[in-house]
């Protein structure tokens, strides 16, 4: 732990940052595994599912949590496994 009192202080608002991005990470990967899932098992509510993955990583995009260019390929993909699909 740093002695100067600045210091302390970014320690302390790093962690609390981190805990936030890696909570905001792991809901935006659980969406976008929900997609996957739900286009493998061909569920009726697959689209639904895309679209609200496709939000959540373009939000995700826009805070820095992820590149513009991974938020892009993850729908590409997304959108081709749905298309494949129907």
């Amino acid at each position: 732990m740093p002695n100067i009192k600045s210091a302390m202080k970014r320690v302390k608002v790093s962690e609390k940052k981190h805990a936030a991005n890696s909570s905001q990470k792991s809901a935006l990967r659980k969406q976008v595994k929900s997609a996957r899932l739900a286009i493998e098992s061909k569920a009726a509510d697959a689209a639904e599912k895309v679209k609200t993955a496709t939000v959540a990583l373009d939000v995700a995009a826009s805070k820095g949590l992820i590149h513009k260019n991974k938020a892009a390929r993850d729908k590409s993909r997304l959108m081709s496994a749905l298309n494949k699909m129907a």
